[in-house]
């Protein structure tokens, strides 16, 4: 089992989007996937049309120790199934924090679904706190989205700082470009200095498009409702890139 986090500390990068395209990706490919959302704010869990139960499915995670198998709930898709997120996520620093261990909570959870799925994706929350330190900890591959701004940039340049200071390098941190407006100059220069001058980018962009944002709206990953898109296109793509580079599957 791998556990693949999508991760930032800067929020609006369309990490959601790329856990959730991903998930579908591999679910496709035929590896049995989990996606658990973490944020508070469930818009993974919107996307694919599942109910946040509040308190109740939180409990494998906030409760600590409990199992989760019973707050797992299937998706439309093969091979796919969803931990949902709910409000009572936003406790979860305290939460962790209040627990003996409390930087391995996450994985401790994770750990017996080892047998159950081949991939599991961590939809994260755009925190650096104790939960990020969980996310870290249990995660075998951080996938960090940027987009091509200098403030985007910087939040990359904190995050990596954090890592040194937590000594932190058991874990592979691996970037890709997103929401790239090629229309932007900027977007244009600083996509290319990224991929200069930051290690680990992938060679995959995911454009700023419309049909992302229409998400919201069909409540399905894009490549089901927009299969020839330029967008499914590019998350097909990081996920072959994926799959050849961090999974070793080419």
């Amino acid at each position: 089992m791998t556990v693949l986090a999508l991760y930032s500390n800067k929020g609006g990068v369309g990490k959601t989007a790329a856990a959730v395209n991903l998930a579908y990706l591999a679910a496709q490919s035929g590896k049995r996937t989990l996606i658990c959302d973490l944020d508070p704010q469930s818009s993974a869990t919107f996307y694919f049309r599942v109910k946040p139960r509040l308190k109740a499915s939180a409990r494998g995670l906030s409760k600590g120790g409990k199992p989760i198998d019973k707050s797992i709930k299937g998706t439309d898709y093969d091979n796919l199934d969803l931990l949902p997120a709910d409000f009572t996520h936003r406790n979860l620093d305290i939460s962790f924090a209040s627990r003996k261990d409390s930087l391995g909570r996450l994985s401790r959870v994770l750990d017996p679904l080892q047998d159950e799925y081949d991939l599991i994706v961590l939809d994260s929350p755009p925190t650096i706190n104790v939960v990020a330190e969980n996310i870290i900890a249990a995660s075998d591959h951080l996938l960090v989205p940027l987009i091509p701004t200098t403030l985007s940039v910087r939040t990359h340049e904190q995050l990596m700082q954090f890592m040194d200071s937590r000594k932190r390098d058991t874990v592979d941190v691996t970037c890709f470009r997103s929401m790239v407006d090629r229309r932007k100059k900027m977007h244009r220069e600083l996509s290319e200095s990224i991929a200069e001058e930051i290690d680990g980018v992938l060679e995959s962009i995911i454009p700023f498009a419309s049909v992302v944002e229409r998400m919201g709206i069909r409540r399905e990953p894009v490549p089901v409702f927009a299969g020839r898109s330029k967008a499914a296109q590019a998350y097909r793509d990081l996920w072959a890139e994926i799959e050849e580079k961090l999974l070793g599957q080419a």
